[in-house]
């Protein structure tokens, strides 16, 4: 099967729809515009999923789902760097630490995850290598594609309805004056309150993303959560001259500001 083309044709989905019904196996590389992703299929099941040389351990990927703790991650990073995944693999199995089920249900949720940052892309190429393989010292999963393919549609209509909502990054954030909602009953979870520490006029919407570590699907879902709250509004950057990723913690030396709901809710939030 030759496929090759751009996303602005074809998206991720539907390529996924096209090599599960092919039954295709081979590797999809997709290059954005600042990151390539290698995605391995086996008769058309997920197998292997990386983005640039972004790492996909074994180790890594359970450390990352807290099935190693730091002390032991970093042991292996130290003490293991000759053995392969398969072989770490084993001596978790065999050392009764862990499962099999355990390590690829770990893994099938590692590629799941990387699957689902590439439904937002909708620039770059992609091209189908057939029969290119993972590493041979990795392990490859075999995971059925059709319920990623369903949760990429409605994913994918949900981003088109963030992206209406919220056209540009590059826009600031700032509380509205007179918050609709109690805010001593809104219960936000850990990632909501990172975002609202720094919502500021001065900072972008893209600023916050990057310094809370959030794609831009993640960004727009929380926010479109606190417009939706009426806990804040999108407005104009304020005084930024020249471009700037740093995020600006609100200040105010308003005495009248320092007494508002919404400085409350600040000083709460730097509490936790």
């Amino acid at each position: 099967m030759a496929l090759r083309g751009n996303l602005r044709d074809f998206t991720i989905t539907q390529l996924l729809n096209l090599i599960y019904l092919a039954n295709k196996t081979g590797t999809l590389v997709v290059e954005g515009p600042s990151e390539i992703a290698q995605i391995a299929f086996r008769d058309g099941k997920l197998a292997y999923a990386q983005i640039n040389q972004e790492d996909s351990s074994l180790a890594f990927v359970l450390h990352k789902a807290k099935k190693l703790s730091s002390g032991q991650f970093r042991s292996i990073q130290q003490h293991a760097t000759n053995i392969s995944d398969k072989e770490l693999g084993l001596l978790l199995i065999n050392a009764g630490y862990l499962s099999q089920e355990d390590i690829l249900n770990n893994l099938q949720q590692h590629f799941t995850d990387i699957i689902q940052r590439l439904f937002t892309w909708v620039e770059g190429f992609f091209h189908f290598d057939n029969d290119s393989l993972p590493p041979d010292d990795r392990i490859s999963v075999r995971l059925d594609l059709e319920n990623l393919i369903i949760e990429g549609s409605r994913q994918m209509r949900e981003w088109d309805q963030l992206q209406d909502e919220i056209p540009s990054l590059d826009m600031a954030l700032k509380f509205t004056d007179r918050p609709g909602t109690n805010l001593r009953n809104v219960n936000l979870s850990v990632e909501e309150w990172r975002v609202v520490s720094y919502i500021n006029p001065r900072n972008t919407i893209r600023q916050i993303a990057n310094t809370t570590k959030m794609n831009d699907l993640e960004i727009r879902r929380i926010v479109y959560g606190l417009l939706q709250a009426g806990l804040a509004q999108i407005t104009r950057l304020e005084g930024a001259t020249v471009p700037d990723t740093t995020v600006r913690v609100f200040p105010s030396e308003d005495k009248e500001e320092q007494k508002s709901l919404v400085n409350r809710l600040i000083a709460r939030i730097r509490s936790l």
